[in-house]
């Protein structure tokens, strides 16, 4: 700190003495003294002389603010000096983009950010993800998520066809439906649709297959996204109702046929009891899209496949 005093006030001094007169050499000196005092004050406060981050298969780098050992005080002069030298850093690396990780406990450095034309990406409940092009010509960035996943589940008890369904306490129409609910993140299609069932109306089932995909934009319950509801066929494990009656105001095994032909229900319900009589008449087979876990490109992980399966003979 007081080698900063000392300069704030050499400066001034140089600047009044030698303004029309100071030569080039000490011109030179001067500036060379103040950037390396400049340079070391930011190595023993901040501890930091560059941001460092991950650098991703497509040349961005991803920075973690909380990660990189800024101190919680440091100000956003301070910050916004380590950003513009670490920028100079990539671009002369030829790095695309820079992700910077804001945790909002350090909010203020994204107003510093903001100044050298980092803009909002998405935000989470803890922290801030900011994005910069470095790349040539328009941004490339995928923008962030922008659907949310519904699965519901029909259970279906082929020994008398019948499906299990509920009718929602905070809906304004009292139309029977499948139990359901928004799926987690990371959380399988088939983990999503037994887990609802579960919570919503006691039953334990297990995954089949994936029925049928609804797809709506500017959803009013997703903050005006898209949404995608997602119905799946099970099993029943368990047969006795104990329904959650905070969620639920009815909960009961139907006859899918008369699912089928009720007007308490919803297009997309009415429709999914048809498919359900066509799979018990003529085989599940001829409606099911069926799950297969395969490894991704990408090492070490894998995704689930869901189609509908060609029959044994004309498999190749």
């Amino acid at each position: 700190m007081a080698g900063c005093t000392f300069v704030a006030r050499l400066l001034p001094l140089a600047r009044g003495r030698f303004c029309n007169n100071m030569s080039l050499p000490v011109r030179t000196a001067t500036r060379a003294f103040s950037c390396t005092l400049t340079c070391s004050q930011l190595q023993q406060v901040h501890g930091v002389s560059a941001l460092t981050g991950k650098v991703d298969r497509f040349g961005g780098v991803t920075v973690n603010l909380a990660e990189v050992g800024l101190p919680g005080d440091i100000s956003e002069s301070s910050f916004s000096g380590l950003l513009q030298d670490s920028l100079a850093q990539w671009k002369a690396e030829g790095k695309a983009a820079v992700w910077l990780r804001v945790p909002i406990s350090l909010s203020r450095c994204a107003a510093a950010a903001s100044a050298h034309g980092f803009t909002f990406h998405h935000a989470r409940n803890d922290y801030a993800m900011l994005a910069l092009w470095l790349g040539e010509g328009e941004s490339r960035l995928p923008g962030f998520a922008t659907h949310q996943i519904g699965v519901a589940g029909a259970v279906v008890d082929e020994s008398n066809a019948k499906v299990l369904v509920v009718q929602d306490r905070n809906k304004t129409k009292n139309a029977w439906k499948f139990p359901g609910g928004l799926s987690d993140p990371g959380e399988n299609i088939g983990t999503t649709a037994v887990r609802e069932v579960f919570e919503e109306t006691g039953v334990r089932s297990e995954f089949r297959s994936l029925l049928s995909i609804r797809q709506q934009h500017n959803h009013p319950g997703a903050f005006s996204m898209s949404d995608m509801y997602i119905i799946c066929r099970l099993s029943p494990l368990t047969y006795e109702i104990n329904f959650c009656t905070q969620e639920c105001l009815r909960c009961e095994w139907l006859d899918i046929s008369e699912l089928a032909k009720t007007s308490e229900t919803t297009p997309i319900t009415t429709r999914l009891a048809s498919l359900l009589l066509h799979g018990l008449e003529h085989g599940f087979d001829k409606i099911d899209l069926n799950m297969e876990e395969l490894p991704a490109v990408y090492s070490g992980r894998f995704y689930q496949l869901y189609y509908r399966q060609l029959p044994t003979i004309l498999k190749l």
